[in-house]
């Protein structure tokens, strides 16, 4: 049964024991699905785990630039590690009951996680700009020690907001349905289940969805067309090649990522016309499949990374022999 919480402005806030996932009502082939999504942690896990491994034991990849990979290696880790797992014991398992601070927890760190992603990206695209923008004043203004200071900063800022974020959900009374048509304790599907007044969260919903997304890949874009205008300026064709090249990884898993999770977002969120099974199956396609593809891009698009990781390959062969 519900127990009532503390009083606001006269009002019992009633708290549930907690929610019911139910996504994927009508999806056919759930069970492959999540198999396929296990396999897909698993690469997840190797290959960031490969990829950090590398960045650390050697030293000429201490670098701003590798500082930032390592970063993005991180929270793709616990990205998929905050909802993959609960897939499975929801939807293989059929243990769908999820208990409502564990629903908050859940919700807490999938979307401080998520909006690190986004600034993760960011970050490496203000490593590419400053490179090619300002090549010869490279070392002094993107050194290691400002690149860990924008990494602790967007990390303290984003864990630090979305606990105001998810704190709001507390003030919701869910005497209702505590059906969550999601994967997860998903943050619009569970404010929408209440039965008093949402417009607070789905306000904070949508500036969260201004920082998460928006403020990122803005940063992105005229970081490009900067980068773009210098390009354009240099004389050489082979250069402008060159240079350019050095880009091409982070625009594949910014397109990756920003692309679905764009639309699935602003359609589901302000038009809600997007069918919910549709919407769930996207959101996890979109949050899993991006922290799998990444470290392989960087790791196959990098040659630094290649270089070392065909070496420590090798060393683990002649070590085996």
């Amino acid at each position: 049964m519900f127990s009532p919480r503390t009083l606001l402005n006269t009002s019992v806030i009633i708290h549930p024991p907690g929610f019911y996932i139910i996504g994927f009502e009508t999806f056919p082939y759930i069970s492959i699905y999540l198999i396929f999504l296990a396999f897909v942690y698993a690469v997840t896990v190797l290959f960031n785990i490969f990829l950090i491994c590398i960045i650390i034991y050697d030293h000429s990849l201490h670098t701003p630039k590798f500082l930032a990979v390592i970063n993005l290696a991180v929270v793709d880790l616990l990205l998929n590690t905050c909802t993959i797992p609960s897939m499975i014991k929801v939807f293989l398992i059929k243990d769908n009951f999820v208990p409502f601070n564990l629903c908050l927890v859940q919700m807490y760190f999938y979307y401080a996680i998520l909006a690190m992603e986004s600034y993760s990206l960011a970050i490496l695209a203000y490593d590419r700009f400053v490179a090619i923008c300002f090549p010869l004043h490279q070392h002094s203004i993107n050194t290691l020690w400002s690149m860990s200071c924008i990494v602790g900063f967007t990390w303290i800022f984003n864990l630090g907001r979305a606990i105001y974020s998810v704190s709001m959900m507390t003030r919701l009374s869910f005497c209702n349905s505590l059906r969550v048509m999601s994967y997860f304790c998903d943050y619009a599907p569970v404010f929408r289940l209440a039965c008093n007044d949402y417009s607070l969260q789905w306000s904070v919903a949508s500036v969260s969805s201004m920082f998460d997304l928006i403020a990122p890949f803005s940063f992105i874009f005229l970081s490009y067309v900067c980068i773009l205008a210098t390009v354009l300026r240099m004389k050489s064709v082979s250069n402008r090649i060159k240079v350019f090249t050095t880009c091409i990884e982070h625009l594949i898993v910014v397109a990756i990522f920003y692309l679905p999770i764009f639309s699935i977002f602003f359609i589901g969120l302000y038009l809600r016309v997007i069918d919910p099974d549709q919407r769930v199956l996207s959101l996890s396609l979109a949050s899993c499949i991006t922290p799998c593809i990444n470290p392989i891009v960087y790791s196959l698009k990098t040659k630094e990374i290649k270089a070392r990781a065909v070496t420590l390959v090798h060393r683990m062969k002649t070590s085996l022999l």
